[in-house]
């Protein structure tokens, strides 16, 4: 199977290790906040879609345990083989292209998957088919709004051509960086009932697992982003130093958290 095209990460010759960690680090507080709000209990089979460096899968396989089943994917699932958990069945799968098989699972969950696909509204769609009544599903995707992304440091540390390069690179990728908050109404219109949703923006600053995730951002995107002639080289090899200097500090994207529930009893 070949990767989205949309993708803009899965060319990354390192599987996206440093991406990943800095994710794990930021967010999977929230994740697993959420999913525990959703009763994720022993027995449960659970889907993760697009599973990254497996941190998420970890969780749900420890909390289904051993009567319980995990179903982790991802466009390259080199980081999820090396999990060698008993509960675990790791998949090459594209929620773009492919279905999943439906009335399946207690938990489906996706955390920025949905911004990079074409049809974002069929592969939800996918996702939530794959539900068994009474499930849930739990999506999580960025809003970059105008104050996201944006620094909050002085003058010489702002970064702020960089970031804007990056903000075009990323969408000329084909990223919808306002997915996010459209969830909700997505949720809806699929027929999911008790809907809840949460919005968390932070302030990222220098030597933190959120420059380092805007780090991986820039090295991805690189030679787009020097495309835009916005910055030249100087400048991005400056503003990569600045992410590691404490004085730098800058808004993050909104993550929404999103979740809803399929009708009905299992």
């Amino acid at each position: 199977m070949t990767a989205d095209a949309t993708y803009a990460f899965a060319n990354e010759n390192d599987g996206g290790v440093a991406r990943f960690g800095a994710l794990e680090s930021i967010f999977d507080a929230t994740t697993t906040r959420h999913m525990a709000a959703c009763g994720v209990a022993p027995g449960w089979t659970c889907l993760e879609i697009g599973g990254g460096g497996g941190s998420i899968v970890e969780w749900l396989a420890s909390r289904v345990g051993p009567s319980g089943r995990v179903v982790a994917t991802d466009l390259n699932t080199r980081c999820l083989e090396r999990l060698g958990l008993s509960n675990v069945a790791v998949l090459r799968h594209d929620i773009a292209s492919e279905p999943v098989p439906e009335d399946t699972f207690d938990l489906v969950h996706a955390r920025l998957v949905l911004m990079h696909v074409a049809n974002a509204a069929a592969a939800l769609g996918h996702m939530i088919r794959a539900l068994k009544p009474g499930g849930w599903v739990v999506v999580e995707e960025f809003e970059v709004t105008p104050l996201a992304m944006t620094s909050l440091s002085s003058a010489e540390l702002s970064n702020v051509n960089t970031t804007l390069a990056l903000r075009h690179a990323m969408e000329q990728a084909g990223m919808d960086l306002r997915f996010g908050r459209r969830l909700p109404d997505f949720l809806e219109a699929h027929g999911l009932v008790d809907i809840e949703a949460e919005g968390r923006l932070c302030l990222w600053r220098g030597r933190s697992a959120g420059t380092d995730l805007l780090r991986a951002n820039y090295l991805a995107f690189r030679s787009h982003i020097l495309e835009t002639l916005l910055v030249t080289p100087q400048e991005f090899d400056r503003d990569l130093r600045n992410l590691d200097d404490p004085r730098f500090a800058i808004s993050s994207p909104v993550m929404w958290t999103v979740a809803g529930r399929r009708p009905g009893r299992a």
